[in-house]
């Protein structure tokens, strides 16, 4: 990949984070500020950024269009919404789908919780595979090659006090979720949210996986897992419509 082409992907990122002035940006990549000005004119351009009303980049519709058509266009995504629904109907929680997208895991649908509790994911945004349920379910999933391809580059910040903060914890707890197919957040990314997680499965392995989330407070882990069955029945009529 190209420096220009690698750097232009930065920026989007950056951006997708974050609304940024070309002033941010310049002095986040070490550029100079015109230089900085015309990366995002080229970007702005071809409708990957337009600049708000306050000066600062956001991303433009022409990205956010791709985006949604990519999204639209995976099986997982397609497969598992009105399983996914159906079930929410039931539980009224957060519920998550993610996908494994190469060596990425990638939250690809979400139903909010009924109470209006908002939770920080969104669709599109990469999962912290180590400390989340549904990263925990696929990872059980993989072998080994797949697995260090997907946790390389892993910083193990711990987040909460309940983080695993080494790989050869992490590995420890695979081998449990391996044997039983199932995994918990345990307010191991946010202190007061909790999950439980389940593998989707297709004729090649592991899709991704299905959770569903709750405020710690509402549902703690224990009556969480007593909706275990129906999570895992969910994920099965998902698996099924993969093939």
């Amino acid at each position: 990949m190209s420096q220009s082409v690698r750097r232009a992907a930065r920026i989007i990122d950056a951006i997708a984070a974050e609304p940024r002035s070309v002033n941010e940006l310049a002095e986040s990549f070490d550029l100079h500020r015109s230089t900085m000005f015309r990366e995002l004119a080229d970007l702005e351009e071809v409708g990957y950024v337009r600049r708000g009303r306050n000066g600062k980049y956001v991303l433009g519709l022409h990205l956010v269009s791709l985006s949604k058509r990519a999204f639209d266009d995976l099986d997982l995504r397609e497969a598992a919404h009105d399983h996914i629904r159906a079930l929410h109907k039931v539980l009224g929680n957060t519920i998550h789908v993610a996908a494994l997208m190469d060596h990425s895991i990638v939250y690809v649908d979400k139903v909010e919780d009924s109470a209006g509790v908002r939770m920080y994911s969104r669709i599109g945004k990469s999962v912290e595979a180590y400390c989340t349920g549904v990263g925990k379910a696929i990872l059980a999933e993989l072998d080994l090659t797949e697995r260090n391809a997907v946790l390389e580059g892993t910083s193990w910040e711990r987040y909460t006090p309940n983080t695993l903060s080494t790989r050869s914890a992490l590995d420890d707890q695979l081998a449990e979720i391996e044997k039983r197919h199932w995994a918990v957040d345990n307010c191991e990314h946010e202190d007061f949210v909790n999950c439980i997680a389940v593998p989707i499965l297709n004729s090649h392995g592991v899709a991704g996986a299905l959770s569903v989330t709750a405020i710690r407070m509402v549902a703690d882990l224990e009556q969480l897992k007593d909706q275990l069955p129906l999570i895992q029945q969910t994920a099965l009529l998902i698996s099924a419509e993969l093939g």
